[in-house]
């Protein structure tokens, strides 16, 4: 238990020290946290096997997967705040159109592209594994997102469609990849799992926003019991803490998986939630500055299950820098439609696509599954790989597309006046 707490000292501690130095560089915070958990991962500085610092293996790493998790259901309950029905009604048509058309054109790109290689060299990857691996390809990971944007508190038209985007994107990306792994699986199989390619997706979409919905006006009816803020916030985190574990369970009824997203669940609880309670925004507030310790150790320990070994094979390389290239290509493309399509501003057009490139949790839970084709380890590899680039990068592209939409301030302030500092034409004495 000591060691526990001691290895979650140091994540807290390194990463903090790691995003001062990355500040002076002008990298965004999340990127150190992911390079110190890298550090401190078993490729590094646990790999000297230094009691209590850093993590020995990529199992240690596993045993604070429920923090990971939990840290993700609190970014999507976030996440679900931008769902106001003010914001629906002004930029609701705009995120569904751009986040369908997003994901579906970066599946389609990244298909042709390995289609195309396994046509070429059929010993490299499988049709089952390309078609799987086009699908893993529309998935987008919020967490970075969410990072920046807080850190730099970026607002104005580009960020607010982003957020909305993101949080569609999980929706999306299961529809996606359900299809496209019942297909792969039919090829190697020889037969169509109607059960698993239709039926259980769609339940575990349909089901979670319906949790979602319920955990949400609970919420809201049991804060009507509390007046004091601290025990208010208690309650929400209580919630999400909940909401999160409620998600993580699983079912079979009849021979049909009943399982649930974490991220629609909380997305939608959040959602709900801040569209009835009246109070709902100072309550948000106070959660992000209750989660910030825990938001730092999910990046640490995302860089610290980097799995480098990917790096030592040729093959997984190079259909990796394959699905790279085409995953940008298609995400860019295709949020670049949509945004025209509805109208969105030639600012939208350019730089939105942009920040859709990072990519994390969801693949990689994706790829787990995938791990079932008679190739599947290349498709776990390919992801590993690109999550690895995705991640390092992705945080400071967001960043750099934020700001050159105007949306973040030069000097990582928004363009907005900050609370300390005095209004035009008023003396500070």
């Amino acid at each position: 238990m000591q060691e526990m707490l001691i290895t979650v000292s140091v994540c807290l501690i390194g990463g903090l020290l790691m995003s001062r130095l990355a500040k002076k560089v002008g990298l965004p915070a999340v990127t150190a946290y992911l390079v110190m958990g890298l550090l401190l991962g078993p490729f590094f500085i646990g790999h000297l096997q230094i009691p209590y610092i850093g993590f020995h293996s990529l199992e240690d790493v596993e045993v604070y997967k429920i923090i990971t998790q939990t840290a993700l259901g609190f970014i999507a309950f976030t996440i679900g705040n931008e769902f106001r029905l003010e914001q629906l009604k002004s930029m609701g048509r705009q995120a569904i159109v751009v986040g369908i058309m997003e994901g579906v054109t970066t599946m389609i790109v990244v298909d042709i592209a390995l289609i195309t290689l396994h046509v070429i060299r059929p010993d490299f990857i499988s049709l089952a594994s390309a078609i799987t691996l086009g699908a893993i390809s529309s998935a987008t990971a919020p967490a970075a997102t969410l990072m920046v944007v807080k850190q730099y508190k970026a607002d104005g038209p580009l960020t607010k469609l982003l957020l909305m985007v993101v949080a569609l994107d999980d929706a999306v990306a299961l529809i996606c990849f359900a299809a496209s792994y019942g297909v792969a699986d039919a090829l190697e199989q020889g037969s169509v799992n109607v059960v698993s390619v239709v039926v259980e997706p769609i339940l575990e979409i349909v089901l979670s926003l319906v949790l979602g919905v319920l955990a949400g006006v609970v919420l809201n009816w049991i804060e009507l019991f509390f007046h004091s803020r601290s025990k208010r916030m208690s309650i929400s985190i209580a919630f999400v803490l909940l909401t999160v574990g409620v998600s993580m369970m699983e079912f079979n009824i009849g021979g049909v998986k009943i399982s649930f997203s974490l991220l629609l669940v909380c997305m939608m609880t959040g959602t709900m939630f801040c569209n009835i309670c009246s109070a709902s925004e100072e309550l948000m507030s106070r959660v992000d500055g209750w989660t910030s310790p825990l938001l730092i150790l999910f990046f640490v320990l995302s860089g610290a299950e980097l799995d480098l070994n990917v790096l030592g094979k040729p093959v997984a390389l190079l259909i990796g820098v394959t699905y790279i290239i085409f995953r940008c290509t298609g995400k860019y493309t295709g949020a670049g439609i949509g945004s025209r399509i509805t109208g969105c501003s030639s600012t939208i057009q350019k730089h939105l696509g942009i920040t859709l490139f990072p990519q994390a949790g969801v693949a990689l839970g994706m790829a787990v599954t995938a791990a079932n084709l008679s190739d599947g380890a290349i498709v776990r590899n390919v992801v590993l790989f690109s999550v690895l680039v995705y991640e390092l990068i992705g945080p400071a592209l967001t960043k750099r597309s934020l700001m050159a939409a105007g949306e973040i301030h030069p000097e990582g302030r928004t363009v907005a006046r900050k609370e300390n500092e005095p209004r035009a034409g008023v003396s500070v004495k």
